[in-house]
């Protein structure tokens, strides 16, 4: 098992981090949230864990010991594999998925891409006495930050100038507004992703 690596941020992508360790790049699979704040050139470390399948090895990176914590804990649930725990972990933090847990507040849950009405009630009913408490402030006392600003954010971190980034969260704004007047909420992930191939379009 990877508990950890830690060495120079080599490259940062929509998704992935590569760090170099021991003169090894090693990939590691990123929330968003995470890879805003790593920077290349710069030293990083995160929790890791290696998830082993017939035809891969794939590790997940995290920006601390609590993420990969939940990470592993959200797997223990049926139907739950590595990609979708990690989605959790996109749209949630650790406290905050406890928290939806423990008050059984389905829609945070059917907030991540890939759960519904019933794979929540599930998740609710699976996980209840695995999570356990948030372990920080309450959430109320948390201002999580707009999607607008956790995406301005990732994009600068994956070194695009602070004006590109405001022109490709202005250019994606449409399709947030669009989540919203479902009664959705934005996905950030989604929204990386298509900022990313806008400012690909206009270089």
């Amino acid at each position: 098992m990877i508990a950890f690596v830690s060495g120079p941020v080599a490259a940062v992508g929509p998704d992935t981090a590569v760090v170099e360790v021991g003169g090894v790049g090693m990939a590691v699979q990123c929330t968003p949230t995470t890879l805003s704040g790593l920077r290349v050139g710069q030293p990083a470390r995160l929790a890791t864990s290696l998830v082993v399948r017939e035809d891969s090895l794939t590790l997940y990176g995290f920006a601390d010991d609590d993420e990969r914590r939940v990470f592993e804990l959200l797997q223990t649930a049926s139907g739950v594999g590595p990609r979708l725990a990690q989605a959790m972990l996109a749209v949630h933090s650790p406290d905050a998925l406890r928290l939806a847990v423990a008050t059984g507040d389905e829609k945070a849950l059917t907030a991540v891409p890939g759960i519904g009405k019933k794979g929540a009630q599930r998740l609710l009913l699976e996980l209840k006495d695995r999570l356990g408490e948030p372990v920080g402030r309450p959430a109320a006392a948390v201002a999580a930050p707009g999607w607008s600003d956790q995406l301005h954010t990732a994009l600068v971190g994956l070194g695009y100038a602070p004006r590109e980034a405001e022109d490709a969260v202005a250019a994606v704004t449409p399709q947030a507004e669009a989540a919203l007047a479902d009664g959705g909420s934005p996905q950030v992930p989604q929204l990386l992703r298509a900022a990313l191939q806008t400012l690909n379009r206009a270089r």
